[in-house]
């Protein structure tokens, strides 16, 4: 054999795998949004006050084994968001779809006090490390595009502030997860959950939160910390507060369907 045709067979035997695993990927992300309509709706709910800095956005989605599915930024180029909230956000997503169920919905928010030294689930937050291949794998110009080296990729990652949101198809079926990051941890649940609704993927059947018409919504109820005394969520899934704006808008977010 020719040595260029050696070398020719050679790319397409190295090329093969990466192939097979964006073809896997697309299988697997049917019924979750393209990388076209996650940017339209995370623009949409970026350009909307959210009670943070007003700053450009990432945004993940995941599928329900963990593949990322789209990864997209709002800002005029990568560099218009803070780099390491691209991980971050695929970090939410993936935390929102591993500790979410067919009829209780975990957003990443309500998971903050559960965690923290003598929460019921301390610990959680080192339980699945992120795939670091998957993370930083790839060329950093296509990060945010539609051939984002994550996609097609298990990222795994657990994160434990607001940002992350279980995905419910119509029909009631949990198909996956969104994360969002870039601003505050409360602007960035109040992102997601605008991108979640122009999604029309929030047909969330339950949740932790005390309100019933937002089941999985934040949930402000941790008293304020003394001295060296830290503060204590009354429900035991409370978020610290970041701005009086943000919690107000996280009260006046859509109902879910």
């Amino acid at each position: 054999m020719k040595l260029s045709s050696l070398a020719f067979v050679l790319a397409l035997a190295s090329a093969a795998p990466a192939f097979a695993q964006s073809q896997e990927a697309a299988a697997g992300c049917a019924g979750l949004p393209t990388h076209a309509q996650l940017k339209a709706a995370l623009v949409a709910a970026r350009n909307q006050s959210n009670g943070g800095f007003n700053l450009d956005m990432w945004g993940t989605v995941v599928n329900r084994d963990g593949v990322v599915c789209a990864v997209a930024f709002t800002g005029a180029d990568r560099g218009s968001q803070w780099p390491g909230s691209r991980v971050i956000s695929a970090q939410k997503a993936n935390t929102a779809n591993a500790f979410s169920l067919p009829k209780l919905a975990l957003s990443t928010a309500d998971l903050y006090s559960a965690v923290q030294p003598g929460g019921s689930l301390f610990g959680l937050q080192a339980s699945n490390p992120v795939n670091t291949d998957v993370a930083y794998r790839g060329d950093a110009e296509n990060y945010g595009r539609a051939n984002d080296p994550m996609v097609g990729g298990k990222i795994g990652g657990v994160n434990v502030f607001g940002g992350g949101l279980a995905l419910y198809s119509a029909k009631g079926v949990l198909v996956g997860a969104i994360g969002v990051s870039g601003d505050s941890s409360c602007a960035d649940h109040n992102i997601a959950w605008r991108t979640r609704h122009a999604l029309n993927l929030d047909f969330v059947p339950g949740g932790v939160g005390p309100d019933s018409s937002r089941p999985d919504n934040i949930v402000y109820d941790i008293t304020p910390a003394t001295g060296l005394q830290m503060g204590v969520s009354a429900s035991g899934w409370g978020h610290p507060a970041c701005s009086a704006a943000a919690s107000t808008i996280a009260g006046q977010l859509p109902v879910v369907q």
